[in-house]
């Protein structure tokens, strides 16, 4: 037993390399604030095409269909390492500008932008999913009634449907982000010294996993409270429901 707590709970370590694993956290947070409202936005927008109405946009609800199906499929780690292997190639070679070859906005590191490119076009799928079962579970006499307004198909979900889903996306749409708060952990493979790549390097260095146990503790105190917040939004839910049918 007293080598576990040597191993994972050496107060002196903790304390030694606390600057590093804070400054590593802050990065994770960055990472999932940005990634998190970026795949927010591109998710409503791939959820939204899958929506179009009508035989003319059949070719544009398909690709939606095939973009969310690929890369609800493919890890998150092999979009990683494929946007950092081609990004900077296509770069070279004059395929893509410099300013998404070598991106280095906001005074970010390049592969910092990669994590966030990764994480939004994967969590974007995920999260179109969660907005179109949303915006399904609207009545359809919502949509009828906008249209007898003399709403377009834009404008009904604009001002009617898509605010109506929200309310019922909130819950689910926060797991998605707790999901995706720790999956930046991967971002760690292209060299980003974010906290677990912190504590690795710590480990390295003393041959002990304390390092490891702080951004551990740093996550759990992180997730949890979203985590409970998320719970009570679903609870609160399933009261309005039970109401509705009562």
């Amino acid at each position: 037993m007293n080598v576990f707590f040597e191993q994972f709970f050496d107060f002196q370590i903790m304390g030694d390399n606390l600057e590093p694993l804070l400054k590593g956290f802050w990065f994770t947070i960055k990472l999932s604030v940005i990634g998190g409202i970026a795949s927010l936005l591109w998710g409503l927008v791939l959820a939204l095409l899958r929506q179009l109405p009508g035989r003319a946009f059949a070719p544009v609800r398909g690709l939606a269909i095939a973009y969310i199906d690929v890369f609800r499929g493919i890890p998150l780690l092999m979009s990683l390492l494929m946007i950092n292997a081609t990004l900077p190639a296509f770069g070279n070679e004059g395929a893509l500008p410099e300013w998404l070859a070598d991106p280095n906005w906001l005074g970010q590191p390049q592969i910092f932008w990669y994590g966030i490119l990764a994480l939004t076009i994967t969590y974007g799928a995920y999260m179109a999913e969660v907005y179109r079962a949303g915006i399904e579970a609207v009545p359809n006499g919502q949509t009828e009634a906008a249209r007898s307004l003399g709403m377009s198909h834009g404008e009904s979900m604009r001002y009617v449907i898509v605010p109506q889903a929200v309310g019922k996306m909130i819950a689910p749409l926060l797991n998605d982000f707790i999901a995706l708060m720790k999956d930046t952990t991967l971002v760690s493979t292209l060299g980003l010294i974010e906290v677990l790549q912190a504590g690795r390097d710590i480990q390295q260095l003393t041959f002990n996993a304390s390092g490891y146990t702080v951004g551990a503790l740093l996550f759990v105190l992180l997730t949890i409270p979203l985590a409970r917040f998320a719970d009570r939004l679903i609870s609160g839910q399933q009261v309005k429901y039970q109401r509705g049918l009562a």
